[in-house]
């Protein structure tokens, strides 16, 4: 995997939601149909797809003991469950490629945190991202 994140243009993702298509979970483009599959996954993200399902139900109210748990990390401050995406940002800087393999799943966490947190989902403040999120 590369040391650098890919960067996001906000208007290429709103271009692609205009053309997703949720009846058929398709893109449409001038030139056909397209849509994104597990091996397109796994290629961006450098993600293995094979293996036990990551699943768990997050019941606890306590962030810290969560967060730590999927994260590796504690930040200072929570706000009803969600974290700052600063933090996130700032305890996850670039992918080294001598990580461990429960490293590597650590960022590829709070990649999907940012992600989720910065154009899906995004909160008001765009500046946080609840940990609730993840279903890991």
């Amino acid at each position: 995997m590369s040391g650098q994140r890919c960067k996001l243009d906000p208007k290429l993702i709103n271009a692609l939601i205009e053309r997703w298509m949720p009846e058929t979970h398709t893109f449409h483009l001038p030139c056909g149909e397209c849509t994104i599959t597990l091996e397109d996954v796994q290629i961006q993200l450098g993600l293995p797809v094979d293996g036990a399902a990551l699943t768990r139900s997050i019941q606890s109210a306590d962030w810290g003991v969560i967060c730590y748990d999927l994260l590796g990390a504690i930040p200072d401050n929570f706000y009803g469950g969600r974290i700052e995406m600063s933090w996130l940002r700032d305890t996850f800087p670039d992918l080294e490629n001598d990580l461990t393999k429960l490293e590597r799943i650590r960022y590829a966490r709070a990649y999907i945190l940012e992600m989720i947190g910065g154009y899906l989902i995004p909160d008001l403040s765009q500046n946080l991202v609840y940990l609730r999120c993840l279903r890991f």
